[in-house]
């Protein structure tokens, strides 16, 4: 009978957790993967002006998280799996949105932010030093 009421509990906190705004896996009723959160596209000159942007927007969102290693992707069977599967992939959608069709295509089969990320630092950062 223990395991049932530790069950439960671990369930209604999983639930203030998904609710509370401050939480990386909250995600809002108004957010979809569809949402434009910066209007910048990316193309292979401009990596930095576009990072910097779409790192304040994903701050802003309390998802950077996800693209800098600091939540990393649980185990299948770990209860916050699937939360960050939704976060994960709200992210990917939002980044790929604002990538040039050539730049998404190249990317397509990426399934984690991170990864995606640390892809386009890779390609795009070496060519392109800001400047003032």
């Amino acid at each position: 009978m223990e395991q049932a009421g530790q069950s439960s509990n671990t369930y209604y906190l999983q639930q203030a957790e998904f609710n509370n705004p401050s939480s990386p896996y909250y995600l809002h009723p108004g957010e979809n993967p569809g949402l434009t959160l910066i209007t910048q596209t990316l193309n292979e000159k401009n990596y930095s002006s576009w990072s910097r942007s779409m790192r304040r927007a994903l701050l802003s969102k309390n998802k950077v998280k996800f693209i800098d290693g600091s939540i990393k992707k649980p185990q299948k069977d770990d209860t916050l799996y699937d939360a960050w599967e939704r976060c994960n992939m709200m992210i990917l959608s939002w980044i790929t949105k604002t990538l040039s069709p050539q730049i998404a295509e190249s990317v397509i089969y990426v399934e984690e932010a991170k990864e995606l990320w640390d892809e386009l630092k890779e390609r795009f950062s070496k060519g392109d030093h800001f400047k003032i």
